[in-house]
C-alpha cells in the first residue's frame, strides 16, 4: 500500500516535529543549568520560536489549499491569526 502526502503537508509536520524538539531541548538545558536565570532566557527565546512556526505552518497550509478553500473562510483565518499575534503584543 502507497500513501502519498502532500509537499505541503509533510513541510508541516517537519516544522511542527522540528519545533517540538527546540521545546524539549529548551527544557533540558533549563534542567542542565538548574539556574532561574538561564531558564528565564532560554524561555524568552522560545517565545521568539513559536510565533514564526504559527505564523510558517500556516502560510504553507493556506498555500497548499489555494483553491481547495473559500475566500472568505481563508480570510477569516488570516483575521484569527493577525487577532493571535497583536493579543501575544499587548498588554
Amino acid at each position: 500500500m502507497v500513501v502519498v502526502i502532500e509537499k505541503a503537508l509533510l513541510l508541516m509536520i517537519t516544522l511542527r516535529l522540528i519545533s517540538g524538539s527546540i521545546e524539549v531541548t529548551a527544557a533540558l538545558l533549563m534542567l542542565k543549568f538548574n539556574s532561574l536565570e538561564k531558564a528565564f532566557y532560554i524561555n524568552s527565546m522560545l517565545a521568539l520560536v513559536g510565533p514564526v512556526v504559527l505564523i510558517v505552518t500556516t502560510g504553507i497550509g493556506l498555500y497548499g489549499m489555494a483553491g481547495k478553500m473559500p475566500l472568505m473562510k481563508s480570510i477569516g483565518l488570516v483575521c484569527g491569526i493577525l487577532l493571535i499575534l497583536y493579543s501575544l503584543r499587548s498588554k
